[in-house]
């Protein structure tokens, strides 16, 4: 079985990012999410602390560091791309004007409940930032993470035990096993990697998972 590295994670997101589409990409992983859409293709790649237009990460000779994502990663402006008070980008969030979002989480529930600000842990230091926004105000949430952690326990649960950021915000699972949509129904497996079978995930998971139509 061979699982996706990120770089094959954050390309498979960006296959099912529609043109036209207004996209936030969550602090981390999600953010290299940029480096696989066509550079041909009409996107809208919004950061919360106040961007709309964000292109690929710039080489390291053209770095401008006051032009940063919501991680302080530098990025790019793409032409007709512009900057503003991070005020304005959270009305955008919540006023229900991004189509989709893409974020990490600590776990997600089969119903599409998430929880990534908090793992209740007492040494952890919380930091909920926009999640909370973007999760009831994008039109889609996507969650881009390793499905088991280290220790090999799944993040995809029946019900989630860490603090939640959402109740039913995200819609598909994007994992280093395969891709799992969410919703009322249930999970539901969209694809899997090579020689992983619905069963041996079922047993990883610990959820009863169904192959989607």
């Amino acid at each position: 079985m061979q699982r996706l590295d990120k770089q094959q994670l954050a390309r498979r997101v960006a296959r099912d990012i529609p043109e036209g589409a207004y996209v936030n990409l969550g602090i981390g992983l999600p953010t290299q999410v940029a480096n696989y859409l066509d550079s041909a293709g009409d996107y809208f790649l919004h950061s919360e602390n106040g961007i709309l237009g964000m292109g690929p990460a710039p080489d390291e000779d053209h770095i401008d560091w006051d032009l940063i994502n919501a991680g302080k990663q530098p990025v790019t402006l793409l032409n007709g791309g512009c900057f503003f008070h991070h005020g304005d980008s959270f009305s955008m969030m919540r006023g229900g004007h991004i189509d989709i979002c893409v974020m990490g989480a600590y776990q997600v529930s089969t119903r599409g409940d998430l929880a990534n600000w908090h793992t209740g842990d007492p040494d952890a230091i919380p930091a909920v930032g926009g999640a909370m926004d973007l999760a009831i105000g994008a039109k889609q949430v996507f969650v881009m993470m390793n499905l088991l952690t280290k220790t090999g326990e799944s993040k995809l649960v029946e019900h989630c035990t860490y603090p939640l950021t959402g109740l039913g915000c995200v819609s598909r699972i994007y994992s280093e096993l395969g891709v799992i949509d969410l919703g009322p129904d249930g999970a539901k497996v969209v694809e899997m990697v090579d020689n992983l079978t619905l069963e041996r995930l079922r047993e990883m998971t610990g959820v009863d998972l169904t192959m989607a139509q």
